[in-house]
């Protein structure tokens, strides 16, 4: 994918209907929001009838809540407890399995032939946000961008399509412009959309960020974008910058916190963190994870099974004779270092995007925003 958008189109809400279908008929399975359990999270969709039409969302810290609107906007929330990391980086992955036979052990050539497993051929995700565009982007430097790649993310990640979605408002714990990762998407993407609702009008704005997205887009009926619409798609993208909740400054971050790192605030915060662990599950680029192997109660079958981890729990860093980070307070600040100072020197970007995640989804509401700024203004 590239960042060049080739064109910029519109076409009317009833469209959005056959671009789902015109997806399908290209074999690819389209995974979009829908709600579920008080949430909207993300699953397949069959049509748009399933997407969370009329509704929008409130966060703030350790706070979720949906909230019912008075029109039938169709992407007027920001992003829920899921990621698109949880289709790409699953879970819980079957690395291989053994099977005994009487003539001896059945081996999967596990380096050049993983697990297959059935799987669709290809993803299409819609409703994509452009912190969780970056955080994609982020993914695939950490496992596609070394000497060693990884062969069931390299499989997940292949032929996907990408429909983004423009933020029309900014979340309360929202703080993307901050890490320049939104609210407007600028790559990543074969379509991008932004929805307008103007009176009894409700359309969408397209950019089409690579020539498949403009093949797609052939099956619709789409306009070219005038400038009146190529104004209000500047004016939500503007207003919704205006709206952020939280804010980061990033200058020098990575040396003050590293200079910082006995800075009595991190005893503070450990103070209420409950090593829960799940800010390391919401967010979108955390990619700990364990292996475990299990056998059947007959011994003739044995499986290697990934899972997510979290830098948070007291046997992620167990070594013998202990764990390295035995303390609370020593895994709290782990965490935000990587994120923002040690990723940068794996990576080359650092690991947080602004999403906000984890600052609604922390129990206690411990906002990551807060504890950097109050380094940041208190340096030891």
């Amino acid at each position: 994918m590239v960042g060049i958008h080739l064109k910029t189109l519109i076409f009317e809400r009833s469209e959005l209907d056959h671009l789902v279908e015109t997806l399908k008929r290209r074999d690819y399975k389209v995974i979009g929001p829908l709600l579920r359990g008080g949430a909207i999270v993300y699953d397949e969709i069959t049509n748009t009838s399933s997407l969370p039409i009329g509704w929008t969302d409130e966060r703030s810290n350790g706070k979720y809540r949906l909230k019912n609107r008075d029109d039938a906007v169709v992407f007027d929330w920001t992003v829920g407890p899921q990621s698109w990391k949880r289709f790409l980086f699953p879970p819980i992955q079957k690395i291989f399995a053994t099977h005994k036979r009487p003539k001896g052990i059945d081996l999967p050539n596990t380096k050049k032939q993983p697990v297959q497993e059935t799987v669709p051929a290809k993803y299409a995700f819609l409703g994509v946000r452009p912190c969780d565009l970056h955080a994609i982007a982020v993914q695939d430097k950490v496992f596609l961008g070394g000497p060693y790649r990884d062969p069931v993310y390299e499989r997940k990640r292949s032929g996907n399509f990408i429909i983004a979605v423009n933020c029309r408002q900014a979340g309360g714990t929202c703080f993307c412009a901050s890490m320049g990762t939104g609210p407007k998407a600028t790559s990543g993407f074969d379509i991008a959309l932004t929805e307008v609702l103007e009176g009894k009008r409700h359309y969408f704005i397209v950019e089409v960020g690579t020539e498949l997205g403009g093949e797609v887009l052939k099956s619709l009926k789409c306009l070219k974008a005038t400038d009146e619409n190529l104004a209000a798609l500047k004016e939500i993208c503007e207003k919704t910058t205006q709206q952020m909740g939280r804010s980061l400054d990033t200058t020098n971050l990575k040396s003050i916190l590293y200079q910082n790192s006995e800075h009595p605030r991190w005893e503070s915060t450990a103070s209420r963190c409950l090593t829960c662990a799940n800010c390391t599950m919401v967010c979108p680029t955390c990619f700990c994870a364990t292996i475990e192997d299990v056998t059947d109660l007959s011994g003739k079958q044995a499986e290697r099974m990934r899972k997510w981890d979290s830098c948070f729990t007291l046997d992620f860093s167990y070594i013998h004779g202990g764990s390295v980070r035995a303390s609370t307070k020593a895994r709290y600040r782990q965490w935000v270092t990587h994120k923002l100072a040690s990723w940068v020197d794996q990576f080359g970007t650092l690991g947080c995007v602004g999403c906000g995640r984890c600052i609604t989804w922390c129990p206690v509401g411990i906002d990551i925003t807060e504890e950097v700024r109050t380094i940041r203004e208190n340096q030891s």
